[in-house]
């Protein structure tokens, strides 16, 4: 069976799960991301227990 190879996602901030009530820091985040032209989403990473806010383009730090 062939499968499709994920495409490769580049962190671009963490936030821990257990945020304030009514809190969405990730969210917030991936959102100015966004606003930015940054093409962000969240995803849970279950292992840390940690939201990660991830893109699938490469950015560089330079």
């Amino acid at each position: 069976m062939f499968t499709q190879p994920q495409p490769r996602r580049t962190v671009l901030e963490q936030f821990p799960a257990g945020g304030p009530r009514g809190s969405w820091p990730a969210e917030e985040y991936a959102a100015a991301q966004r606003a930015q032209g940054t093409d962000a989403q969240v995803v849970m990473d279950l292992p840390s227990d940690q939201y990660l806010v991830v893109t699938s383009t490469s950015t560089s730090t330079d």
